[in-house]
């Protein structure tokens, strides 16, 4: 199973959720929902050079699908979904999640 970490207030995440949520190939763990949740998101975050680059653009890394052999990506198309451009973003700078 892909685990998705995603958030309420992400615009991005926002459809990554519509579009997984009764798909059985993947477990959503939202980051806002629980303090135990935000803990496992950083804990990924903080030691795994997948986010690297994230963190460099001052992004936050979000949505983030951990494959079922432990890889991390941020790409929608490797997991087969898709996003519909908001013109909203997440991150600090205003360039995105």
């Amino acid at each position: 199973m892909i685990k998705v970490f995603v958030m309420q207030t992400c615009p991005d995440c926002l459809q990554v959720k519509e579009q997984a949520r009764n798909d059985n190939r993947f477990e959503l763990i939202d980051i806002g929902e629980h303090v135990r949740n935000l803990k496992q998101f950083l804990a990924l975050r903080d030691s795994n050079p997948a986010f690297d680059k994230i963190k460099r653009i001052g992004a936050v890394g979000i949505p983030c699908f951990v494959m079922e052999d432990g890889s991390i990506s941020f790409s929608l198309e490797k997991v087969n979904l898709t996003l519909e451009s908001t013109g909203q973003s997440c991150s600090l700078d205003g360039k995105g999640c």
